[in-house]
């Protein structure tokens, strides 16, 4: 082959290779991956299975919150100061009992709000040793009631609804170990019912329990909390958190063992697997309601709020003026796709009509 048709050979070669090579443009380039939002959840307390504690650890364990763009730390209040914290910025979110953060709210006037109302009812009860021969709480007179730091307000409830006064017990402060009541040194002893009466039991102890919420008195429990800066701030990273961890919530109702072994990694290997069953599955029970029904888990009511707050001032409580600032639904509402308006007008309405 002559010099000419080799170089001309070798020419069209390389074009039809250059032809058929993919040529990339800036705009074809992969995608840088998106940058996540740095975003803190404090728990209220210690590792354990508390439900909102557990819709978090789930959410981040499934990818839940990068789904949402969101890089999620997870840190334990286990010296309190969370809601101090929220407030100043350095946490977007943290949980808090209802009564309590009615009560912050109003003094020293912490500027905070529910996000998710996840305990629909209080986790608060009064239990005796069933051999105590006492059958309602009409039967503590002339006995030991315990209450923890101080008497709460449930307790004067239920004295209430059985006519009896301060007068009629002996209060005495005990602390937080449940052995005061197995060994005698007290008749009545305040527990959360997610917590104690399973390590009572495994004591071989059987107990009668009194809840507040079985005699009509308003109890809420456990709540999402945001402050009122970061709620004005950043909606969307707070929509985006409550999304994936009420998503949390939901895959720990279908697969409490998965969602055990999950919060195991955060409670350690001293946690028992079964008392954090026990609290997981006592509190999937109390995150039910006819609003939660109807809406979704978490959601939440002026009733449910206002009927707790004037329960608290019945007994001397300072609670916030304007009740139905201390909570929002816009962000349950655009997850659920919930209509608010409607809602607040066919309440209107029911309230005219009667």
């Amino acid at each position: 082959m002559h010099t000419r048709s080799r170089l001309l050979f070798f020419v069209v070669v390389l074009a039809l290779a250059l032809a058929v090579v993919p040529t990339f443009s800036q705009e074809d380039a992969p995608e840088e991956p998106a940058e996540l939002t740095p975003f803190t959840f404090m728990a209220g307390y210690i590792p354990q299975a508390n439900l909102p504690f557990v819709g978090v650890y789930v959410a981040k364990e499934m990818g839940y919150f990068e789904e949402e763009g969101l890089d999620v730390m997870i840190e334990h209040a286990t010296g309190g100061g969370h809601l101090q914290l929220v407030t100043t910025g350095e946490v977007q979110v943290t949980t808090q009992d209802a009564a309590v953060l009615l009560q912050r709210v109003a003094d020293p006037g912490l500027p905070l709000v529910s996000l998710a109302l996840i305990g629909q009812r209080g986790q608060q009860a009064f239990a005796a040793l069933a051999d105590s021969g006492m059958e309602t709480p009409a039967d503590w007179a002339g006995h030991i009631v315990g209450y923890k730091g101080t008497p709460p307000p449930d307790l004067f409830a239920l004295l209430d609804v059985f006519d009896l006064t301060e007068d009629d017990i002996e209060l005495v402060d005990v602390g937080y170990d449940p052995r005061i009541l197995t060994e005698g040194r007290v008749d009545v002893y305040p527990l959360f019912r997610s917590n104690e009466p399973d390590t009572i039991a495994s004591w071989g102890y059987d107990i009668t329990l009194w809840d507040a919420a079985d005699y009509g008195v308003p109890t809420l429990g456990l709540t999402y909390v945001t402050s009122q800066q970061t709620l004005a701030e950043q909606p969307e990273a707070l929509t985006g958190f409550l999304r994936a961890a009420l998503r949390g919530i939901e895959y720990a109702t279908e697969n409490p063992d998965e969602a055990i072994e999950i919060t195991l990694t955060y409670a350690g290997p001293e946690a028992d697997p079964d008392h954090q069953r026990f609290m997981l599955e006592s509190e999937l029970q109390d995150a039910q309601s006819d609003f939660t029904e109807a809406y979704g888990v978490g959601w939440q009511t002026l009733e449910q709020w206002q009927s707790l707050a004037d329960m608290l001032a019945t007994y001397d409580i300072t609670v916030p003026e304007d009740v139905e600032s201390v909570f929002t639904t816009d962000m349950l509402a655009a997850i659920y796709d919930v209509d608010v308006d409607a809602l607040e007008a066919e309440a209107t309405a029911t309230e005219e009509s009667e």
